[in-house]
C-alpha cells in the first residue's frame, strides 16, 4: 500500500535574487536630446515625465531589501513600460546623433562578480524583466505551503515568474546578448533554463494539493511526472556549456535530485494502481525503474543538496522497496508472470496543469502617457502606411456592403416586391417621383381649385377693360372742350386740335385694346380646356390618390388553395431579407467605429519588432468582420433565388401581369393628369402675370393723359384771358380800349389768377404773355409706332417688367406676323400665353389707321362716344 504521502516532509524550492546595477543619471541627456531635436519648450512640457523616470530608475537601483514584493513587482513593471517609451523615442547609442552619453551597467545575479555595460537599452530592458522573474520567485517561495491557498499562491507567482522569464527570452534576450560586454544570467540559454524551473516549481505545488485532496493513484502518477519533466529539462539546461559551469553544485544537485524524486514518485503512485488492476508484472517493473533511478541520482548527483530533500528520497525509496518485496512474493506465489525489463516499459503518462503566465498585457507600453507628444518621424510615416491599409480594407468592405443593398433593391424591384404584396393586403404605393408630383398639385388646390384662378382672370381684364374706358372718356371730354371753343372762337383759337396731339396715346390706348381682346380669347380657350380635361384632372383630387389604382385580389376560383401558404412563405422570406440588410447596416457602424477607436500610434511607439509584424497583428482584428460580411452577401444571393422561385409561383396564382397592366395604365393616367393640370396652370400663371404687367403699363399713360389734360386746361384759360384782351383792346401799346367786350363761356373749373408756385412753374413754358401772342400747345414725345409695350417711358416712369414668354408649341398656332422691335414708347405686348405669343396684335402697316380695339360692345360706354368706340 502507498503512503499517504511520499513527499509532504520536502519543502526545498529555489528563489533567485535580483540583479545589481550602478547608479545612472537619465535626466540630463535626455533633456538635451529633446531641446536639439525638438525645442526647448518640449523638453520643459516634458521636465514631469523626466522628473518621473529619474525617480523610477532611483528606487530600481535601490534594490528590493526595503520595498515588499508585490510594491516591488509594480516599479519593475512600471519602469519596463517607461524603458519602451524612452526606447522608441530616443536612441540611445554612440552615434553622434544619438544619446551617447548614457551606459547602463549591471552585474550578473548568479556571479555577482561579473558585470556588463552597454550604452544600449536593450541590457536595461533585458535586466529588468530578469529582476521581475526574480521577484515572483521570491513571492512564490514566501508562501506557507501547508495549506491549501498557500500552495496555491505559490503556484501563480512561480507561473508568472516563468512568464517573465519567458517573455525576457522571446523578446528582449537576443538584443542584449549582442556586443562584446554581456552576462550569462539574461542569456536565451539561461532564462530558458529558469523558466522550466519555475514550472517544475509550480506544477510541483499542485501535486503537492493532489495528493492533500486524496485524488486517485492514477491522478497524481500522472501530475508527479510531469513535475519530474520540468526538472529533467531545466537539469538538462544546466548538465551543459555554457551554464554547466556558472551555476553553484548545489543548484544542479537540487534540480537532479528534485528530477530523480519525482519520477520515481510517480513510479510509486502507477504502481499504486497496478496493484489495483492485478498486474503484478508491470508493478514490479514500474518499482524497480523508480528504486533504481533514486539509486542513480544519489550517486551522481554533486554534494550540497538540503538534507530535507535528501531525507525525502530516503522515505520514498522506503516505501519504493517495501512495495517491491511485497509485489514479488505476490507474484512468486499466485501469479508467476514473467517481469517485463525496464527499457520495454511505455512511458508514464504526464499531465500539465501549468503553463507560463502571459505578459504582453501586463507589460503593454501602448497605454503608457510618458514623452506620448514626442512622435518621431518614423513611427509618423508607418502609421500613416497602416492609416492607408486600414482605409483600404473599410473601403473595400463598404463597397461589398453597398453592392449587396443596391443588387437586393434591383432585385426586388425586377421581381415588383415589396409592391405586389403590399398590393395585395391593399396597401397601395405611387412610385415616389410620381407621388411627390401629386402631392405637389394638392397642395396647389388642384384642379378644382383653377376655377378660382379664372376668375382672377376675368376680374384683372375687367379692371384693365375699366382703366381703358376711364381714360377715353377723359380724352374725349378734353377734345370736345377743345372743339366748342375752337367753334366759338374761330380762328382767334390757335393751339393745336386734341386729336393731333393724343395720336400716340390712342395708338397705345387701341394697342392695349387690342391685346385684351385676344387676351380674352386666350382666356377663353383656357376656360374651355379646363372644362373638357376636367374628367381626365379629376383623379388628382382623389385622397389618398392610390384609391384610384387597381387592386390586387385572390383569384375567384382556387385549385388548391394554397394562396394564403404561397404568401406566407413569400413574405418570411423577404423578412429575412430585411433582417440581412439590417445586419449589413450594423457591419458597416461596426467597421466605422472600429476604424475610429484604432489608435495603434502608441504600439508603434513601443514596438521593438518589425513594423510589418505589428501590422499584421493590428490588420487581423478586422478578419472576423469581413468574414461576417461575407457570409451575410452569401446567405442574401441564395435568399434571393429562394425569393425569386416564390415570386414566380406568386405570380402565376394571382394573376400578377395582368394586375402590373392595369397598375401601369393608372399610373399613366395620373402622369397624364398631372401634365394637362401643369400646362393650365402655366398658361392661367401667364395670364395672372399679362394682366399684372398691363395694369401697370395702363396706370402710366392714364398717368399720362391726365398730366396731358391737365395742361391742356391751363392752356385753355390762359388763352381765354388773351383772346379776351385781344378783343377788349388791352393788349395794344398806345393805350387804347376795345369799343366792346365779348363773353366766353368756361369749360372746367373756374380760373384763378393768383395760382401756386408749382402752377407757375407748370405754366412757364405754355401759357402766353404779352410779348408771345401764340401760346405753345402741348406736345407729347413723337415716337414710331410699335405693337409692344415699350421699354423707357417720359416723364422718368418705371418700365414694368416684360412679361414671360414660353416656348412657342402646343395645339394652337402661332401669329402670322411677329411684332417688330419695342420702341421707347408706352405700349404694352400681351403675355404669350397659350403655348405661343397670340396675345400680341398684329403690327400695323405704314400710314395705316390704328385698329379698332374692340368688335364687341363695350360694357362700360362713355357719356360721349367718339370714333375710339364707335362699331
Amino acid at each position: 500500500m502507498a503512503s499517504p504521502s511520499s513527499t509532504t516532509t520536502t519543502n526545498i524550492m529555489l528563489a533567485i535574487f535580483e540583479k545589481k546595477t550602478n547608479s545612472l543619471d537619465l535626466y540630463r541627456p535626455l533633456r538635451n536630446f529633446i531641446a536639439r531635436n525638438y525645442s526647448e519648450r518640449e523638453a520643459q512640457n516634458l521636465d514631469d515625465d523626466l522628473e518621473t523616470l529619474k525617480q523610477l530608475r532611483s528606487e530600481v537601483e535601490r534594490g528590493g531589501a526595503s520595498d515588499s514584493p508585490s510594491a516591488r513587482r509594480d516599479l519593475l513593471q512600471n519602469y519596463y513600460k517607461a524603458l519602451c517609451a524612452v526606447e522608441s523615442r530616443f536612441p540611445i547609442s554612440p552615434d553622434a546623433d544619438h544619446v551617447n552619453t548614457v551606459s547602463f551597467t549591471w552585474f550578473d545575479a548568479f556571479k555577482t562578480k561579473q558585470k556588463a555595460s552597454q550604452q544600449n537599452i536593450h541590457l536595461e530592458k533585458a535586466a529588468v524583466l530578469f529582476n521581475l522573474g526574480a521577484v515572483h520567485s521570491q513571492m512564490g517561495l514566501s508562501y506557507d505551503r501547508s495549506a491549501v491557498e498557500g500552495r496555491r499562491q505559490a503556484s501563480h507567482s512561480f507561473i508568472a515568474a516563468a512568464g517573465a522569464f519567458a517573455f525576457l527570452r522571446d523578446n528582449v534576450a537576443m538584443k542584449a546578448s549582442v556586443g562584446s560586454s554581456t552576462t550569462l544570467d539574461v542569456s536565451v540559454e539561461c532564462v530558458g533554463m529558469l523558466e522550466r524551473l519555475m514550472l517544475a516549481q509550480a506544477q510541483e505545488c499542485v501535486y503537492e494539493n493532489t495528493i492533500a485532496k486524496g485524488s486517485s493513484p492514477g491522478v497524481c502518477a500522472k501530475i508527479s511526472r510531469q513535475v519530474g519533466l520540468f526538472y529533467e529539462e531545466a537539469l538538462a539546461a544546466l548538465s551543459v556549456a555554457p551554464l554547466n559551469q556558472h551555476f553553484d553544485k548545489a543548484w544542479i544537485a537540487h534540480v537532479q535530485l528534485k528530477a530523480a524524486l519525482f519520477y520515481a514518485e510517480a513510479c510509486y503512485r502507477y504502481s499504486v494502481e497496478l496493484h489495483d488492476k492485478e498486474e503484478i508484472a508491470e508493478e514490479i517493473a514500474r518499482l524497480k525503474s523508480g528504486v533504481n533511478a533514486l539509486s542513480e541520482a544519489r550517486k551522481s548527483s554533486p554534494r550540497g543538496a538540503a538534507q530535507q530533500l535528501l531525507d525525502a528520497i530516503n522515505k520514498l525509496e522506503t516505501n519504493l522497496n517495501r512495495n517491491l518485496e511485497r509485489a514479488v512474493k505476490e507474484n512468486d506465489r499466485v501469479y508467476l508472470m514473467r517481469v517485463p525489463p525496464a527499457s520495454s516499459l511505455a512511458p508514464l503518462p504526464t499531465f500539465s496543469m501549468v503553463k507560463p503566465l502571459p505578459m504582453n498585457e501586463v507589460l503593454d507600453a501602448s497605454k503608457e502617457k510618458m514623452f506620448a507628444t514626442l512622435v518621431p518621424d518614423s513611427s509618423a510615416k508607418a502609421l500613416s502606411r497602416y492609416t492607408e491599409m486600414l482605409d483600404d480594407i473599410i473601403r473595400t468592405q463598404a463597397e461589398k456592403l453597398q453592392q449587396g443593398s443596391e443588387l437586393a433593391r434591383v432585385r426586388l424591384k425586377e421581381m415588383d416586391l415589396p409592391d405586389s404584396i403590399l398590393a395585395l393586403e391593399g396597401n397601395l404605393t405611387l412610385p415616389t417621383a410620381l407621388k411627390e408630383d401629386v402631392e405637389a398639385v394638392q397642395i396647389c388646390g388642384g384642379p378644382a381649385g383653377l376655377e378660382g384662378e379664372l376668375q382672377q382672370l376675368k376680374d384683372l381684364r375687367r379692371v384693365n377693360h375699366e382703366l381703358l374706358v376711364q381714360i377715353e372718356e377723359q380724352l374725349q371730354k378734353e377734345a370736345a372742350e377743345d372743339s366748342q371753343f375752337r367753334n366759338q372762337f374761330g380762328t382767334r383759337w390757335t393751339r393745336p386740335q386734341s386729336s393731333t396731339l393724343t395720336k400716340n396715346l390712342q395708338d397705345r390706348l387701341n394697342r392695349f385694346a387690342g391685346n385684351l381682346k385676344q387676351a380674352a380669347e386666350s382666356d377663353a380657350r383656357i376656360e374651355r380646356s379646363v372644362r373638357e380635361h376636367s374628367a381626365l384632372m379629376s383623379i388628382l383630387d382623389r385622397r389618398p390618390i392610390e384609391s384610384a389604382l387597381p387592386t390586387l385580389a385572390k383569384p375567384m376560383m382556387s385549385l388548391d388553395a394554397d394562396e394564403d401558404a404561397v404568401v406566407g412563405a413569400l413574405k418570411q422570406s423577404l423578412r429575412q431579407l430585411e433582417t440581412l440588410s439590417a445586419q449589413r447596416a450594423g457591419l458597416e457602424d461596426m467597421l466605422k467605429e472600429m476604424k475610429r477607436k484604432d489608435d495603434i500610434l502608441p504600439k508603434l511607439m513601443t514596438s521593438t519588432g518589425s513594423h510589418e509584424d505589428l501590422f499584421r497583428k493590428e490588420i487581423s482584428k478586422y478578419d472576423s468582420i469581413c468574414e461576417e460580411i461575407a457570409q451575410n452577401l452569401e446567405a442574401q444571393e441564395q435568399l434571393l433565388l429562394h425569393i425569386q422561385a416564390q415570386n414566380d409561383q406568386f405570380g402565376a396564382i394571382f394573376n400578377l401581369e395582368d394586375y402590373k397592366a392595369s397598375r401601369e395604365k393608372g399610373y399613366r393616367q395620373i402622369e397624364a393628369a398631372i401634365a394637362k393640370f401643369r400646362e393650365i396652370k402655366e398658361n392661367i400663371n401667364e395670364g395672372l402675370k399679362f394682366y399684372v404687367t398691363l395694369q401697370d403699363a395702363i396706370t402710366i399713360v392714364k398717368q399720362q393723359c391726365s398730366d396731358f389734360v391737365m395742361t391742356r386746361n391751363i392752356q385753355c384759360r390762359d388763352m381765354i384771358d388773351d383772346v379776351q384782351r385781344q378783343i377788349s383792346g388791352l393788349s395794344f401799346q398806345d393805350g387804347k380800349s376795345t369799343t366792346g367786350s365779348h363773353s366766353f363761356p368756361s369749360a372746367g373749373p373756374p380760373y384763378h389768377s393768383q395760382r401756386s408756385n408749382s402752377q407757375q412753374q407748370l405754366d412757364s413754358g405754355n401759357i402766353p404773355n404779352s410779348s408771345h401772342p401764340q401760346p405753345p400747345a402741348y406736345q407729347p414725345p413723337q415716337q414710331p409706332i410699335a405693337s409692344g409695350y415699350g421699354q423707357t417711358p417720359p416723364y422718368g416712369q418705371q418700365q414694368p417688367p416684360p412679361p414671360y414668354h414660353a416656348p412657342v408649341s402646343g395645339p394652337y398656332p402661332s401669329p402670322q406676323h411677329q411684332p417688330p422691335a419695342v420702341s421707347h414708347e408706352y405700349g404694352q405686348p400681351a403675355y404669350p400665353g397659350w403655348r405661343g405669343p397670340y396675345y400680341n396684335a398684329p403690327p400695323q402697316q405704314p400710314g395705316a389707321m390704328p385698329r379698332p380695339p374692340y368688335t364687341a360692345p363695350s360694357p362700360y360706354p362713355p357719356p360721349h362716344q367718339s370714333g375710339y368706340y364707335r362699331q
